[in-house]
């Protein structure tokens, strides 16, 4: 296995054990979950908050198994597009700035994730073994990566606005979980 490798086993590893810890946590409390999204303003909060609980935990899979590999990598971009539009983009860019978080972690997984879906998942992944890898890669991986974020972009249109402020609301997903 040469260094590119390695490296691509290396991110997918990560982003998709990432994925997983936020559709768990997401997932087992979907009632406070659903509560803290609709406090964020998606309408179909519960519908959302499932969604996103099984949507991330297919894309760390995915990812982690080297499975469609772009296409996962999509969703975790489609997701970070959908994190930003509704949430962290009002916080600024730092993580630290303000309760909700600012963009830096969202934008630095997209970007992770674009790469992926642009680098293919290496030698050790399921793609690779079935000779899927280089059908998904570059140009094509772009473009896929691309439909991803348009549909991000379309669940925000579509299912989300930005909410009036309601002090008792949650303002965290730590303190609807907890």
């Amino acid at each position: 296995m040469d260094p590119t490798d390695t490296a691509l086993l290396i991110l997918r590893l990560w982003l998709g054990t990432v994925m997983i810890a936020h559709g768990v946590n997401h997932g087992r409390n979907l009632a406070g979950t659903a509560s803290w999204f609709a406090s964020k303003g998606f309408r179909q909060a519960r519908i959302n908050a499932l969604a996103s609980a099984v949507a991330e935990i297919a894309i760390g899979i995915g990812l982690i198994a080297g499975l469609l590999t772009s296409l996962a990598a999509a969703g975790l971009v489609a997701t970070m597009v959908v994190a930003f539009g509704a949430i962290h983009r009002f916080a600024g860019f730092f993580v630290f700035a303000r309760p909700d978080e600012g963009y830096e972690y969202v934008a630095t997984l997209a970007v992770a994730a674009l790469s992926l879906g642009i680098l293919g998942p290496g030698s050790v992944s399921i793609d690779s073994g079935i000779g899927l890898a280089d059908n998904l890669d570059g140009w094509i991986g772009l473009v896929i990566l691309a439909a991803g974020a348009l549909g991000g972009a379309l669940q925000l249109a579509v299912l989300w606005r930005r909410p009036v402020a309601d002090a008792a609301s949650p303002t965290t997903i730590e303190e609807v979980v907890s």
